[in-house]
Order: C-alpha cells, then structure tokens, then sequence
C-alpha cells in the first residue's frame, strides 16, 4: 500500500478551516494538531485562574481571555490556545475578526501528562518569541505547583516556584496575586494522579490531523 503523501497547510488556508471548525486546533509549520478534550481538574483549575484574574484586574487597563481565545506567534508561524491570557494595555489583533491576538503580556498553561513536555520545552521557546510576553506561568493539575517565569530586561527568565496550599504566587507585572488555595479549589487529587500520571486525565493534544486535501487536492 502507497502511503499517503502529508499535506501541509498556509496559514491562511489554517485559519479559514479553523474558522469554521466545531472544535479547535493548533498550527505550526503546515501541520494542523487537533486538541481533544480536558479532566475535570484542568477544566476547574483554568476557570479559577480566569475568574481570580478577571477579579483582580477588572479595574485596570487589562483583559483576560480565556482558552477560546487564539494566540499567534508571527517569528515562528505558529496559533496556539494558551489556557489563560492577559493582555495589558491596548490588545492587537491579527485582523478584523478579533479572533486571534498578537499581543499576550501573560500566558499561562495547565500541564497535563501529555503536554507537559512541550509546554515546559519546545512550546515555551516559541512563546519567548512574543515581544509583548513578560510573563509564563505553568500550573500543575495533579498537585499543588505554580512555575512562574518572569522576562528580566537581558532576555533571561527568572523562575520562581510555589507548591504549597498555603502559598502564593505573585505576578509583579500586572499586580495580582494567584493564591494556591484558590487557583486549586474543589480540585481532588487522587492516588492515581500520583503514581501513574492518567488519574482519567485525556490527552489534550492529538497526532497531526489531516484535513481534507486543499481545493484541486487529490
């Protein structure tokens, strides 16, 4: 049996799909990878997040999108979903849609086993292309952790960790701060959660998924 040849995609031709897609999907270098659904915790954990922050900034000149919200990488050609999104000051967006937003200022994403990886390695070095990004955070779902990675004026990140209930994590750029007992409250955490790394938690981000071939495509 021939294999089928894998087709790439513009980003043009990304956006059009996706525009009309009932679920979502990321984009990078031609290929389209489908995002599948998330556990209760990492479902729980984003609302807190988005509704703590929303709290703390709803006075001040910010935004903050949830996961529905697309973020664009233009120095890596890459849309992404990011599960929180600050924006401080003026948002930018991509065109007229307002539908994908070129100007983060705080990106934060809950780990899952199957993404942890990218999110700590290959996915935060594509966001270190963001002009705009001061500030990463990673949430951990299967235990009380909050990794915060701050943009010094050299072009380092500083990291800084808190992983107790009774902690707090602070980000000084836009002045909230992100208790631990709230970010994860009525969040249970399992034995399995512990040991195996599954604990019912799905897989966030499939293989590549083909779409149907572009037009004149065979």
């Amino acid at each position: 049996m021939t294999a089928q040849p894998e087709v790439y995609f513009t980003p043009e031709e990304y956006l059009a799909m996706e525009r009309e897609a009932g679920t979502k999907s990321e984009y990078h270098a031609g290929r389209i990878y489908a995002l599948a659904g998330a556990s209760e915790s990492h479902v729980l954990i984003a609302s807190n997040l988005v509704v703590s922050l929303g709290a703390q900034l709803r006075d001040r000149p910010c935004r903050v999108y949830a996961s529905d919200m697309r973020v664009k990488v233009t120095t890596f050609g890459m849309y992404t979903y990011p599960d929180v999104v600050v924006v401080w000051g003026q948002a930018r967006f991509e065109d007229g849609r307002r539908d994908t937003l070129l100007t983060p200022t705080v990106i934060v994403e809950v780990l899952s086993p199957s993404t942890e990886g990218c999110d700590r390695g290959r996915k935060f070095g594509f966001y270190r292309g963001l002009e705009s990004l001061t500030d990463y955070v990673i949430v951990a779902q299967d235990r009380p952790l909050i990794e915060h990675y701050l943009r010094l004026p050299d072009e380092t990140w500083l990291l800084s960790a808190a992983s107790d209930l009774d902690a707090v994590a602070h980000i000084e750029t836009i002045g909230c701060d992100l208790p631990l007992s709230d970010v994860y409250a009525k969040v249970e955490f399992t034995p399995e959660d512990e040991t195996d790394g599954v604990g019912g938690i799905f897989r966030v981000k499939e293989e590549p998924v083909a779409y149907a071939p572009r037009p004149g495509q065979r």
